[in-house]
């Protein structure tokens, strides 16, 4: 099965980010294919390498950045809603990159399935 997941709320203040990133990697451990995980919203404050959680928190940013090495995943933030909450090239953390919208709907189109995360 081919995967495109959006996740639409920051890493701190909801579950989907972490419910995200625990689909992917189970969903890859079970040979399904993740074509791209598209952060979009707040979640696009999943992206900032400038976050910096205590040591004995979780660091998502850090773990979609290993992520997105180990498996070769597209980790997009949407341009528009990056700009809104100040991501930009410069705050970016390893694995992410700025796309637009469309880069969703082409996801959408080539999946098998659409897994949306956070409201």
């Amino acid at each position: 099965m081919k995967f495109a997941i959006v996740v639409n709320e920051g890493p701190y203040n909801h579950q989907a980010s972490d419910s995200a990133y625990q689909f992917v990697t189970h969903a890859l451990a079970k040979g399904h294919e993740v074509l791209r995980v598209f952060f979009y919203y707040d979640g696009v404050l999943n992206a900032n390498k400038l976050s910096a959680p205590q040591a004995d928190d979780r660091n998502i940013v850090k773990r979609w950045s290993q992520l997105a090495q180990d498996n070769q995943i597209d980790l997009t933030v949407c341009v528009a809603a990056g700009l809104r909450r100040g991501i930009i090239d410069d705050v970016l953390a390893p694995g992410f990159r700025i796309a637009g919208i469309g880069q969703l709907i082409d996801s959408c189109i080539d999946a098998g399935r659409t897994v949306v995360f956070g409201d």
